[in-house]
């Protein structure tokens, strides 16, 4: 059986599985899978689970927050800000599921911090502009 190897990158760490024989990712336009031998390939994953397979193995599932995907002459390179790595699926879709929710959070603060930087920005102009000479 053919295979690929897998690289995992990110802002911390990097990790390469060799003898992936198939993986199975999603980008904007759905789900897709990659086998050896496959075209040369490149998209932007969604944030969700992927899964690879090794010879011999049960599935691996892979926990993403999004990323990019390259594959070229077997090799399989995908880039994020960071992964896991499962074999259970429930236990990797808790972990899922408690990351989204993390990120979704974070994104309100940082959100509602902006929104009052710029209330704070705004009033001070607007202090400034009654305080000038000439008005």
């Amino acid at each position: 059986m053919k295979t690929f190897s897998l690289q995992l990158l990110s802002a911390t760490e990097q990790r390469r599985i060799d003898g992936v024989t198939s993986f199975v990712g999603e980008d904007a336009s759905g789900s897709f899978g990659i086998l050896a031998g496959h075209m040369r390939t490149m998209t932007a994953l969604v944030f969700g689970l992927a899964r690879f397979r090794r010879v011999e193995e049960g599935w691996q599932y892979l926990a993403l927050p999004g990323g990019l995907l390259y594959f070229l002459d077997d090799q399989l390179q995908i880039c994020a800000r960071r992964y896991l790595i499962d074999s259970d699926y429930e236990r990797i879709s808790g972990l899922l599921q408690q990351q989204l929710l993390a990120e979704e959070r974070d994104l309100h603060e940082m959100k509602e911090s902006l929104r009052r930087m710029e209330e704070s920005i705004l009033r001070r102009l607007w202090e400034v502009g009654r305080q000038s000479p000439g008005r």
